[in-house]
């Protein structure tokens, strides 16, 4: 997962006269956004239908992220390849999207394949990922001509096993970056054994080597795919073709302006929080150069993108997160209040129709920051306002933070999460409780200003 953490300092609590609200961190909104929220009744209108909180994806968004990222190979004169890391998102519309729009998608099991198959994405145009992959994945995976990202030696020989020479796996050799504590990829010895093994099967066709690293380094990426660059010009003194170079995720999405992201972090402490709850790290919320900005700097940096063109390296990239961003939100019916103090000061504890297990965050021991629109709008005075689960658990929470709602909201409200599209939503979800799982419903541009909308097909 494209998931990396920045440590920020919990400072104790202040003076009294310090507000218990925390400071606003408003996301960025798309007009299709804006355009929801402003309808008098469709968000009711689809709360009535879904009956519990749902999910609203808007693939429009997601085409024009892919645009995007074209553009920056376009600008470049690069040969550039999308994968879409289909991990960050079940929603068939995504993989619909990347199918109409020229990109492929980064699959990691025979599920996530076939999903990617059924919205056409054809077999040449899915990057197989993962450790250890299972035989039925290997298998199913050549015999579409999918690209196949090889681990380890011993998934390389089931491999070159189970492929036919009439028809060769074509492998990406995953490589262990230097002085990373990863478990995946192959470290320097284990390339030249691997390259051994493909120059003794007619069954495997070696096309390139891949990497992933944590955090968002556009330098280190830039450097890292040089190196491979290399390791592609000498795979083909022993007579590979390797003409790919995959630098993997990690491109960066920008959610709140740099002020907002700014004032929480030089300001953040334990008063703002729920029982003084405290967290170690949170993703970084303000990305300066986000998605294809960040493609572009990777490109530019010590002409990366020149020495693709002058060594015919074709560069591939896996965004998940990037390709999800501002596409779609999560809404929650607010179903319980209770007014509670901290350092005497008041604010409203409420109590939502679903579980933070629909914005994964929690999953690592985080929080999501984005503050959660009130719909509908009306006048008020500011409320801090931290937000719980409908669960017997007292750890469940959605927003520990109290946050500043523009309103003390009411029972049957509802609380909009923004753009939580990309490893939010569906990354950890669960029916406890036997509560259900959170449907997504599909946003769709129609005549006017209107939108048409169906449920998701995954």
């Amino acid at each position: 997962m494209d998931l990396e953490h920045a440590s920020i300092a919990m400072e104790p609590a202040a003076d009294a006269h310090d507000a218990i609200g925390a400071s606003p961190m408003p996301a960025h909104l798309d007009p299709w956004e804006r355009r929801l929220l402003a309808d008098p009744s469709l968000l009711g209108d689809l709360a009535f239908a879904m009956g519990g909180p749902f999910h609203v994806m808007y693939p429009e968004r997601v085409a024009h992220n892919i645009r995007a990222f074209h553009a920056a190979f376009t600008h470049a004169g690069v040969h550039g390849t999308i994968y879409y890391g289909k991990k960050a998102n079940k929603a068939a519309c995504v993989a619909r999207a990347c199918a109409e729009h020229g990109a492929g998608v980064d699959v990691a099991s025979v599920g996530e394949l076939t999903a990617a198959l059924a919205q056409g994405v054809r077999g040449d145009e899915l990057m197989v990922t993962g450790p250890a992959k299972a035989d039925e994945l290997l298998w199913l995976a050549a015999r579409h001509g999918a690209l196949i990202a090889v681990d380890d030696l011993g998934e390389l020989g089931r491999l070159a096993a189970l492929a036919s020479q009439g028809a060769p796996a074509r492998v990406l050799i995953r490589v262990l970056p230097a002085a990373s504590a990863s478990r995946f990829g192959m470290t320097s010895g284990e390339i030249e054994d691997a390259l051994a093994v493909c120059g003794g099967h007619d069954s495997i066709r070696l096309e390139g080597f891949s990497f992933h690293l944590s955090g968002y380094d556009a330098v280190a990426r830039a450097e890292l795919a040089g190196e491979l660059i290399a390791r592609c010009l000498h795979a083909r003194t022993l007579g590979h073709p390797a003409t790919t170079v995959s630098i993997g995720g990690g491109f960066g999405v920008d959610y709140v302006a740099a002020e907002a992201a700014m004032e929480f972090t030089e300001g953040m402490r334990r008063q703002w929080f729920h029982s003084g709850k405290s967290f170690d790290s949170y993703y970084p919320y303000h990305f300066p150069a986000p998605g294809a900005a960040m493609l572009a700097q990777i490109l530019d940096h010590d002409d990366l993108a020149g020495r693709l063109r002058d060594n015919a390296v074709r560069l591939a990239i896996e965004p998940g997160r990037a390709l999800l961003a501002h596409a779609g939100c999560t809404v929650f019916r607010v179903q319980g209040s209770k007014t509670r103090h901290a350092h005497g000061l008041p604010y409203r504890l409420l109590t939502v129709d679903g579980t933070s297990l629909s914005l994964s965050e929690q999953w690592f021991d985080s929080e999501y920051l984005p503050d959660p629109l009130l719909w509908p709008a009306r006048p008020g005075a500011v409320t801090p306002t931290s937000v719980g689960a409908a669960t017997c658990l007292d750890s469940d929470m959605l927003s520990w933070r109290r946050v500043p709602l523009p309103r003390p909201a009411e029972v049957g409200d509802l609380l909009i999460y923004p753009n939580t599209a990309g490893y939010q939503m569906d990354s950890n979800e669960s029916a406890f409780h036997d509560l259900p799982i959170p449907p997504k419903v599909v946003l769709y541009d129609a005549t006017g200003d209107r939108f048409r909308w169906t449920r998701d097909g995954s």
